[in-house]
């Protein structure tokens, strides 16, 4: 029996990865610590699972208590189980992650949450997050990556009305990689994803970019029947990773 009792001596946590675009980079939604472990270090919106509720609802309780963020859709990612990611015990985690319009919510930070802030998601991956949550960012990033590939996602992230420039930002802050101008725009106006809706930016120095919105029948039917939408990298970084191959190739036949 005690043998038996040692299997129930583990906790669950949630953890949130809240993606949301602010025009030009992919940010995601962090939280300062303001107790121990991690004390004073940026963290991922999460905490321990109550023993009364279930994992969903416990990821909702969670991102309200510490961002204020309510009715946001979540959706489980990956579990993360290592022996030793929490200081104080074996605590099992299920990461969720979201995408939101960075505009349609207000962030504020409550219960150990000293801090609740937005990020460049290029930056974060820079810096060392609490526990293990850069390696819980990474798999989100990876899963955002994927889908994105196979499923509209501007839709969630996008203002009403945008730019395909806006749009191709997007794609690129997602891809962490730079795509080709016209290849993009030949690509997504092909889809008859988006409609033109005969508007220009207004309020800008330069000339005023022609304004589009998503078709969201069109939109809703990708969701369900997915697409392929691989896109080529920006001839610049493909000559330059096309140089970098020539040069290993000589070092190597010199060697």
């Amino acid at each position: 029996m005690n043998e038996v009792s040692n299997f129930f001596k583990s906790a669950f946590s949630a953890d949130n990865v809240i993606f949301g675009f602010d025009g030009d980079d992919l940010k995601v939604l962090l939280i300062k610590r303001g107790q121990e472990p991690y004390r004073g270090k940026w963290a991922l919106p999460g905490d321990l699972v109550y023993p009364n509720e279930d994992l969903s609802t416990a990821a909702k309780r969670v991102l309200l208590e510490l961002t204020g963020l309510r009715d946001v859709f979540l959706e489980q990612v990956k579990t993360f189980g290592a022996v030793d990611r929490h200081p104080l015990g074996r605590v099992i985690t299920i990461a969720y992650y979201s995408l939101i319009k960075i505009s349609n919510y207000e962030v504020t930070p409550a219960s150990f949450a000293k801090k609740a802030k937005w990020h460049s998601v290029s930056e974060v991956k820079k810096k060392e997050l609490a526990f293990d949550h850069n390696e819980i960012l990474d798999a989100c990033c990876e899963k955002l990556q994927a889908t994105v590939r196979n499923r509209p996602v501007g839709f969630e992230l996008l203002p009403p009305k945008f730019t395909l420039t806006e749009l191709q930002h997007l794609y690129e802050s997602i891809l962490e990689t730079p795509l080709d101008k016209r290849n993009f725009r030949k690509k997504i106006l092909s889809m008859k994803l988006l409609i033109d809706l005969d508007e220009t930016q207004e309020g800008v120095a330069h000339r005023p970019a022609k304004l589009y919105e998503f078709d969201r029948e069109r939109y809703r039917s990708f969701i369900d029947e997915g697409f392929s939408f691989e896109l080529k990298e920006s001839k610049k970084k493909a000559l330059s990773q096309l140089n970098t191959e020539q040069a290993l190739t000589s070092d190597s036949l010199q060697n």
